[in-house]
């Protein structure tokens, strides 16, 4: 695949996060109608759009194993990493346990809607179907491991372990990607129509979707950038692709799926995390500024890492 494909593939999505941007600014200024309208794309639409691109896909062509897996470990020697940084972050930078909790979340989370949307943009519905299971594979891990140090960094109460369990099993991620695979796997009839109706809710989930990632960014928080945040950029867009594309080589992957392995690593961080951060105890002034870098700042390094795991 050419420079000039995965660039094309890209303008799209990153056209619809500055419009985002710009509604936000210049249309609609109200937080609450985005509160709305992210709740809809959360519960109702992605989930109608991973349930009907997972319950048609051919399965046999998916290298299941081999995504999640180099996903999976990426995910782990990153959070490790992070976690032994902490005391020369403290030490050198003075970031303490809230701000570490953000750069961690920065450092390891994926923001799924611009994955999915590059994904399918640049290999149709097998990339949505490969960028699925990375999904299933990412999403219940990030959770356990995010809660986990928020808890132990920076939340006064630490949780139970049976209300994380509980709160990733109410992931609707998680649950379309239960269902869409399960009626794959049974060969269940699903009526034409029901497959319409999901095609159209999941086709507005990709557009509605980018323009929540632009509406959240706080483009004033980059006039003075804090050092957590060039870190937490530079350990997200080159650091995590760099290691699930070597992983990824390791395991023989090649062509497509290596492609779609890249994107899911190379992708910012997602913004609901900030949601997760106010909730325990993050740093959420932070965790604002680095998630609007990463999204500026993966405009430039998302075609560079795609061609070279390409190459």
């Amino acid at each position: 695949m050419s420079s000039v494909a995965v660039f094309l593939a890209l303008i799209p999505v990153f056209m619809l996060i500055v419009s985002g941007v710009l509604v936000k600014r210049w249309l609609i200024p109200d937080d609450q109608h985005w509160i709305g309208a992210e709740r809809l794309v959360y519960y109702v639409l992605f989930p109608a759009l991973l349930i009907n691109t997972l319950s048609q896909a051919d399965l046999t062509r998916v290298p299941v194993h081999e995504v999640a897996g180099a996903l999976i470990l990426a995910v782990l020697l990153m959070s490790v990493l992070c976690l032994a940084l902490r005391p020369l972050l403290q030490g050198a930078f003075g970031v303490d346990g809230p701000a570490f909790t953000s750069l961690f979340q920065g450092a390891t989370r994926w923001q799924t809607y611009i994955g999915l949307a590059l994904a399918g943009n640049l290999f149709g519905d097998y990339g949505l179907a490969l960028a699925s299971v990375a999904s299933v594979a990412m999403i219940p891990l990030l959770n356990v491991i995010n809660v986990w140090v928020l808890a132990h960094y920076a939340s006064p109460e630490k949780p139970h372990w049976r209300d994380v369990m509980i709160a990733i099993a109410k992931n609707p991620f998680i649950a379309a990607c239960i269902i869409g695979i399960a009626l794959n796997l049974l060969h269940m009839p699903v009526p034409q129509f029901v497959h319409a109706f999901a095609d159209a809710l999941g086709r507005s989930a990709l557009a509605l979707g980018l323009l929540l990632v632009g509406a959240g960014l706080q483009v004033r928080g980059l006039m003075r950038p804090a050092a957590a945040t060039f870190v937490s950029v530079a350990l997200k867009l080159i650091v995590m692709p760099a290691i699930a594309i070597l992983l990824a080589r390791t395991f023989g992957t090649t062509g497509q799926p290596l492609a779609v392995i890249a994107c899911c690593a190379a992708v910012p961080s997602a913004s609901n995390s900030y949601v997760l951060a106010r909730q325990m105890g993050g740093d959420t002034a932070l965790l604002a500024e680095i998630l609007t870098a990463q999204t500026v700042i993966a405009t430039l390094t998302m075609p560079i890492v795609l061609q070279l795991a390409m190459q």
